[in-house]
């Protein structure tokens, strides 16, 4: 009987703790004031260098430390989050994500066409600004060895077309069943097939290639394993893979509350290459440093862009502070 009140009182514990959390972490409770910036990232690494750039822009300019909710699996978990109203700003979308997920609507695969459609719609059904890209887009790639694209001559995708039913393929399960910009979609864009595509976790293509376990795999085109391990990225040279250019968004409400913040989210646009992503990835995962320390280095190498358009002083320049 001690014993069953025991646990009893135990789990009572739980519950109670669980939900004083939820009263001090957003998304459980609304612990934080309408007035606050609560900012969005993601589980992966791009995802949170992402949201320490946004933060460390915004403490910056504003003199405002943004409440940040990191480790959000998902982009669709960002995407609720803020039109959930438990959060007001995402570090990072991408166009085409965007597109198929809260939009619901067919891939596009003309770049300025899908951004276009993205800021319209969200703008016109979620009340909330889609700001220009980063400058890089994060796309399915299909990787190959080095060896093996000068041993073949390979540049494009469609290079593969000769040897593509000699080569085992690794492919995200997701994308193999995936409609649109998919397994089957490809087949009949590209006009041929690989001798066999397995079905894989994306974390784990890029070991299977290096292992010489797959001779081509499908991956992301910004993940820093395609430069710790030397990786050949083929063009997709008949477009077929939407794009998936990266993008801040923000509520049209906080903008309005900081008429600041949508000048600092304007001073990323352009700033970050395809390349650039790929090694600021590369040095988190290949050389443990931490995501933070990655975004902090990039701005104090470009002095927070404080020379680019629209001008903006930072906090230091400006009379008080908003933490004063």
């Amino acid at each position: 009987m001690k014993k069953k009140k025991s646990i009893l009182l135990t789990s009572l514990l739980l519950i109670v703790s669980f939900v004083v959390s939820a009263c001090t972490w957003p998304g459980l409770g609304g612990g934080f004031s309408k007035e606050a910036i609560i900012l969005t990232s993601g589980s992966s690494t791009e995802m949170q260098i992402a949201g320490f750039i946004v933060e460390g822009m915004i403490e910056h300019y504003m003199g405002v430390k943004p409440e940040l909710i990191g480790n959000l699996g998902t982009s669709t978990m960002n995407h609720q989050a803020v039109a959930h109203g438990d959060a007001n700003v995402s570090a990072i979308r991408y166009t085409g994500t965007d597109l198929t997920g809260p939009l619901k609507m067919d891939p596009i695969k003309d770049p300025d066409e899908a951004f276009d459609t993205v800021v319209k719609a969200f703008d016109e059904q979620f009340d909330q600004k889609y700001f220009p890209s980063y400058g890089f887009e994060n796309t399915y790639a299909f990787l190959v060895t080095q060896e093996m694209a000068e041993e073949y001559g390979l540049e494009k995708v469609s290079d593969l077309e000769p040897i593509a039913d000699q080569l085992k393929a690794g492919a995200d399960t997701s994308w193999i069943e995936r409609k649109g910009d998919g397994y089957q979609a490809f087949l009949e864009e590209y006009d041929f097939d690989f001798q066999r595509v397995f079905p894989m976790q994306i974390g784990l293509v890029y070991d299977a290639l290096e292992a010489g376990e797959m001779d081509i795999v499908l991956g992301y085109s910004t993940d820093g394993r395609i430069a710790s391990y030397n990786l050949k990225v083929l063009e997709d040279d008949r477009h077929f893979f939407p794009p998936y250019d990266a993008s801040p968004l923000a509520t049209n409400d906080i903008l309005r509350q900081y008429p600041d913040l949508e000048k600092v989210l304007l001073k990323l646009e352009g700033t970050i290459s395809t390349e650039k992503m790929q090694e600021m990835n590369f040095v988190s995962d290949d050389g443990l440093v931490e995501p933070k320390v990655v975004a902090t280095d990039f701005l104090e190498e470009h002095d927070y862009f404080e020379e680019k358009e629209p001008f903006l002083k930072p906090v230091s320049d400006k009379e008080g502070n908003a933490n004063d």
